[in-house]
């Protein structure tokens, strides 16, 4: 499932860090750099919150609590550079839902969001956003209709990266990273061998070849 994440977080270069990770998760994200910004779209509430606590123009104790007023069940995790301690309770106090203090590594927060996720809204990690396929990222299965589709592990990771990116241009590099990791030493082209058995087995994927550049996904 797709979720809509709001990301609220002033430093532009974090906030910029923090959406690509959370991009690569399939998850939508909209990231805001203040405050009044984030303020505006509490009336259009997404699947879940990501606040700075420190904010340039308002209060983010108080922006918490108009998220939480309007959408009470909405999940917010909260982050902050200040004492820690306090933070921590203020916010928990306010409603939030989880607390993560400054520094941390853009991935533990990805796996906080996931646990947050799946703890509210009971994901099973399934993905049924490419019709007419059926794709169980956990079982590691994809379907048409009742017949299971044999994949590679390499096949099935890369339908879950082109999955994961609906609509955006991957590179063949950014593919072969994905794919094969940063040690791999080789050609690009196995890249365009691995694309080509994929759509041999699933012939109904909306595979787009952008000539010199890479693939695209076109969004169901």
């Amino acid at each position: 499932m797709s979720f809509q994440i709001y990301l609220v977080e002033d430093d532009s270069n974090l906030n910029l860090v923090l959406t690509s990770y959370l991009q690569k998760e399939g998850w939508k994200v909209s990231s805001f750099l203040r405050g009044e910004e984030a303020k505006k779209a509490i009336n259009n509430p997404p699947d879940l919150w990501i606040l700075d606590i420190m904010l340039p123009d308002i209060d983010g104790y108080h922006l918490l609590q108009e998220i939480k007023l309007t959408s009470p069940k909405v999940p917010v995790i909260f982050i902050s550079a200040r004492d820690a301690d306090i933070d921590r309770v203020v916010g928990l106090e306010l409603g939030g839902d989880d607390y993560l203090p400054k520094p941390f590594l853009p991935r533990e927060l990805v796996i906080r969001t996931r646990n947050l996720l799946e703890r509210i809204y009971g994901t099973d990690l399934e993905i049924q956003t490419i019709p007419p396929y059926n794709i169980n990222e956990k079982s590691r299965i994809v379907k048409l209709e009742n017949e299971i589709i044999d994949l590679t592990s390499k096949e099935f990771d890369l339908l879950i990266h082109f999955a994961k990116n609906q609509g955006i241009a991957l590179s063949r590099e950014q593919i072969l990273t994905c794919i094969w990791g940063d040690d791999y030493f080789g050609s690009d082209r196995v890249v365009d061998d691995l694309v080509r058995r994929l759509r041999k087995k699933m012939p109904l994927l909306n595979l787009e070849t952008i000539y010199g550049y890479g693939y695209r996904m076109i969004e169901s």
